[in-house]
Order: structure tokens, then C-alpha cells, then sequence
């Protein structure tokens, strides 16, 4: 050790390793929050708004839900870029199907549509996981979501996705009810929603609830953490 005087200076050794960087996602790389439920002759879905580049908050009115026709919602979670092209491409398909069978697409066929879309891709894939809820011609509620190249998955009470799965599912697992009338249904979403968001930094920022009864369809913003 050096020394000053009769202090000893220890030296300081400058073989210390880096800290090892954490491989992120590419469908973490923007950040999202969905989850769709089903209620008595009734669904909803809901998703965050903001669009972020890893920590970095961009903005927070970002579009994940649109709605395809009258008995459709579709969510995305994934990547912005690729969130968007899938949706102008289903759009142009829906619009196609609706020229040739003159009438629109049903909510199953609409769900083996994404799939079969994101299994072409299956190569060079869209890093997106759908979530579609919509009513059936008898007014039954349908709940279908996919990974990225189109294994679907079919469920009867709530289905999540995005970054945040794992604590929406805990949210939804508590709090959900079967045969929920629709104002339970909307408030049930927007706090499975927003306490799910609250504990993660890549989701939030607000929430958008959309509730599809056989009378139409309604779409709320709801306030939320902004930090």
C-alpha cells in the first residue's frame, strides 16, 4: 500500500467485473396491460395507454383495444410497431370478408383469422398477443387469446396479457365472479386493471374499459398512477 506520512493508502483494485446486463423481451420493449372478462350476455376488456422504449415513457394515450364491428373488441400487447400493422391488416381482411360474404365476420371466425395470420408469420414473427372478446350470435360471451404465432387459448370466465400477466391473473383470480351484470363487470376490470398496473413500471399510465352488452358498446378512460 502506498503511504502518506505513516497512513497506510489501501489500494483500490480495479479488477471488479461489470454488472451483467438483463435480457429484456422484445415484447416487453414498449410495455402493456390487457385483460378481457366475461359477464352475463356481456364482456369487457381493458388496457393501459401508455406506449414506452424500455423505462422511458413516450406517451399515454396510446390505442391498444379497436373495435372490429358491432359483437368484436381485439387488444394487443407486444410491440407498438408490429401492434399496428397487424391491426391495419386484420382491418383490410375484415373489410374484405365483409365485401365478398356481404355481411361481417362472426367473433370464431374473426379468432381463426388472427390465428392464422400470426402462424404465416410464424418465421418472422409478430411480436404481439392478441386478446379478442366479443358476443356470439346467441349473445354468449367469447374470450380467446393467442401467443405469438397463433396457439389459441379459449376460456370462459377472463383472460390477460402484456407485461403485467402474472399479477393480473392474482387480481382477476380474487375478484372475479362468475355471471357478472354489466356495471359489475366494468368495475371489476378497472380494479383488477389498475392495481395490476401499480406494480409495474412498464404498464399504466391509465386505463381504457370497453363493456360490450347486446345494446351496444361503451368505452371509458379511466385515471390513473402517473409515475
Amino acid at each position: 500500500a502506498l503511504t502518506r506520512g505513516t497512513i497506510p493508502i489501501p489500494r483500490i483494485p480495479c479488477d471488479v467485473p461489470p454488472m451483467p446486463r438483463v435480457a429484456q423481451s422484445i415484447s416487453q420493449y414498449n410495455g402493456s396491460a390487457i385483460i378481457a372478462m366475461a359477464g352475463k350476455n356481456c364482456v369487457g376488456i381493458a388496457a393501459d395507454r401508455r406506449l414506452g422504449i424500455r423505462n422511458m415513457t413516450k406517451a399515454c394515450d396510446f390505442k391498444k383495444v379497436f373495435q372490429v364491428n358491432n359483437d368484436i373488441l381485439v387488444g394487443f400487447s407486444g410491440l407498438a410497431t408490429d401492434l399496428q400493422t397487424l391491426e391495419h391488416r386484420l382491418r383490410m381482411r375484415c373489410n374484405m370478408y365483409k365485401l365478398r360474404e356481404e355481411r361481417d365476420i362472426s367473433v370464431e371466425a374473426f379468432g381463426n383469422l388472427v390465428a392464422s395470420m400470426q402462424y404465416e408469420k410464424r418465421f418472422g414473427y409478430y411480436f404481439v398477443e392478441p386478446v379478442i372478446a366479443g358476443l356470439r350470435a346467441d349473445g354468449t360471451p367469447y374470450l380467446m387469446s393467442s401467443d405469438i404465432i397463433g396457439a389459441q387459448c379459449f376460456k370462459d370466465d377472463f383472460v390477460v396479457a402484456g407485461d403485467t400477466a402474472e399479477t393480473l391473473f392474482g387480481m382477476c383470480e380474487s375478484v372475479y365472479r362468475p355471471d357478472l351484470e354489466a356495471e359489475d363487470l366494468f368495475e371489476v376490470l378497472s380494479q383488477c386493471l389498475l392495481s395490476g398496473v401499480d406494480r409495474d413500471c412498464l404498464a399504466g399510465w391509465g386505463a381504457t374499459v370497453w363493456i360490450m352488452t347486446k345494446d351496444g358498446v361503451r368505452e371509458t378512460h379511466l385515471k390513473g398512477r402517473m409515475d
